[in-house]
């Protein structure tokens, strides 16, 4: 059984968001698999790099889309982003020094944030991107 399953409830709607959480939530769970084959360490780097990347490229996506509807809260969501942007570069230059970052730690890291992130401010912009047909 996965670490974090995708399931309806954290659907926006957007096929293309929906695609790219789904990718999100693929490294989480690639990352708990490494951590059950012992391999956490050897591979949290390697996933934290793909991951800091796809979640710029995820990020930079919601973003143009928040502009281009003229979403009211598109600031605040911003915002979120670059906490979590800071958040994980803070981890990425840990791994790339070779410091300590418990599988674990970042796992729950990781999962929450998502989860909180997609159920809570990015289910704000459902409707807003639904009125203005973008599906």
């Amino acid at each position: 059984m996965a670490y974090m399953e995708w399931n309806e409830t954290l659907s926006v709607q957007v096929r293309e968001i929906d695609a790219q959480h789904k990718k999100l939530i693929e490294c989480v769970n690639r990352l708990h698999q490494a951590m059950l084959d012992n391999r956490g360490k050897e591979l949290h780097k390697e996933i934290i790099d793909e991951m800091c990347d796809y979640a710029a490229s995820h990020f930079a996506l919601e973003e143009m889309y928040m502009q281009r509807f003229n979403y009211a809260a598109c600031e605040e969501h911003r915002k979120e982003h670059e906490k979590f942007a800071k958040e994980a570069a803070e981890l990425k230059a840990r791994a790339d020094r070779g410091g300590l970052i418990l599988t674990v730690v970042m796992l729950s890291f990781l999962k929450d944030w998502l989860q909180n992130h997609i159920l809570g401010t990015d289910m704000k912009y459902v409707e807003h991107f639904k009125r203005r047909g973008l599906m």
